[in-house]
């Protein structure tokens, strides 16, 4: 269990030490959710794992581009598998599940918003954006209220980021029954003029 960010950084830093001595090789993980939370300061919760939404890759022009982290390179799990041993974590706490949000259309510009955080020579974690972590938390309160709603509250967002986190919400589910279900939080959290406007 993550409980805080300094959590998250002991046991990513543990990753990266793992992956230094079994590979000369370098990994790039887009981390989102709690742990990114945590990481970035800006909600302290508990969380069971590091959420991984893509591989970033260097391309041969110089620029980066997300890849998906289903499944992670052999490397990783491998030394994930150790962490996970030695800090007595969940088997699956280097989690790719989010990965799916590739597939639908990621928020536009969020890997150039990510901190990057350098956890040894092998290992860079990239955390998303309090803007993207809006995004996609907006996106998941619909179908799972609890955690998703919470995080909101607590990351404040402004009238016009939760209206730009909406409009992407809509892109993804345009159905109308989401549309209704995704009114009804913006209106529970105060934008029910952002819910009218949709």
């Amino acid at each position: 269990m993550f409980t805080s960010g300094q959590d998250v950084n002991r046991i990513l830093t543990a990753l990266g030490e793992q992956l230094a001595s079994a590979t000369s090789a370098h990994f790039d993980l887009l981390v989102c959710g709690g742990s990114a939370l945590n990481a970035l300061g800006l909600v302290t919760r508990t969380t069971k794992d590091v959420d991984v939404l893509a591989l970033v890759v260097m391309k041969p022009d110089g620029t980066r581009s997300m890849e998906t982290a289903n499944p992670l390179p052999e490397p990783v799990v491998k030394a994930a598998e150790i962490v996970g041993r030695d800090f007595s974590l969940a088997a699956d706490w280097l989690n790719p599940g989010p990965t799916s949000i590739l597939d639908e259309g990621p928020p536009q510009g969020m890997l150039e918003r990510a901190k990057v955080v350098e956890y040894g020579p092998a290992l860079t974690v990239r955390y998303t954006s309090r803007l993207d972590l809006i995004h996609m938390k907006l996106d998941a309160a619909p179908s799972d209220p609890g955690k998703h709603y919470q995080d909101l509250l607590a990351l404040k967002p402004s009238r016009e980021e939760i209206t730009m986190a909406a409009r992407w919400c809509l892109t993804i589910d345009p159905s109308e029954g989401y549309l209704g279900e995704l009114k009804g939080v913006l209106t529970s959290m105060g934008y029910e003029d952002v819910a009218k406007g949709l």
